[in-house]
């Protein structure tokens, strides 16, 4: 049975309205403007406010030496054996040494003459205590008593254990007398001709010896030759006098 020509148009245009449509739409999605655009919206990631620190990085903490660790590594520099120190140091009993000469050697026991003009300074040859002084010239040349024979004359007593003596002054240095505490270089006196130096060009007596009682002149007058130290601390070295 064939449908009624009204029901057939409705329906021929129900069809082409929707073929219509479709190629509406296929026209629309297709060509070079066309574009899928994606169902969500991509989020842009948020940079961090801190810098990572690479985990393989090493750190170093300084961390200050304790004072007492035992680990501590102290190097001393070495000290020259020359080096003064405080009951080693000795200078040339005349200053300055230029104006003086001796040489090796003396007469009939150990000791040195050291020639320099009168009023040449004698000072201490290193520090110590004044052990004896003679402040006035007793020598009598028809007498010649040997205690009397240095004149004006000084002794002291080292630091170092060894005792130092210097005679024929032409003037004690104030303030100098037993018991006084001197250090090397100390006036003692000024260089004369006093006792039996009378007779001979002025010059310094120099003896080394032991210690031994004031009065004991056969030892004061020297027991070793002073020489090679006297050489030694006019060149500057710290050599100590080796008593036999």
């Amino acid at each position: 049975m064939l449908p009624s020509a009204p029901r057939f148009r409705s329906g021929v245009v129900f069809w082409l309205t929707l073929l219509r449509l479709g190629a509406f739409t296929a026209c629309s999605t297709s060509g070079p403007d066309f574009k899928i655009e994606p169902s969500f919206t991509p989020v842009s990631p948020t940079p961090s406010l801190e810098s990572p620190t690479p985990s393989a990085t090493p750190t170093e903490t300084l961390v200050p030496p304790s004072p007492t660790s035992t680990n501590t590594l102290v190097v001393k520099s070495p000290t020259p054996s020359s080096t003064p120190t405080p009951d080693r140091l000795y200078v040339f009993p005349i200053q300055p040494p230029e104006i003086a000469s001796y040489q090796r050697g003396h007469h009939d026991y150990p000791a040195t003459d050291i020639f320099a003009p009168i009023g040449s300074t004698v000072v201490a040859v290193t520090n110590g205590i004044v052990d004896f002084v003679s402040y006035e010239d007793r020598w009598d040349g028809k007498v010649d008593d040997p205690a009397t024979r240095g004149g004006l004359s000084v002794a002291i007593i080292g630091d170092d254990g060894v005792r130092y003596y210097g005679s024929h002054l032409s003037a004690i240095a104030p303030g100098i007398m037993p018991g006084v505490r001197v250090r090397a270089g100390k006036l003692l006196g000024y260089s004369g001709k006093t006792g039996n130096a009378r007779v001979t060009s002025p010059h310094l007596h120099f003896g080394i010896s032991h210690p031994t009682y004031p009065e004991d002149w056969e030892v004061r007058r020297g027991e070793i030759s002073p020489y090679p130290y006297l050489q030694a601390w006019e060149r500057g070295e710290m050599l100590a006098p080796i008593l036999k």
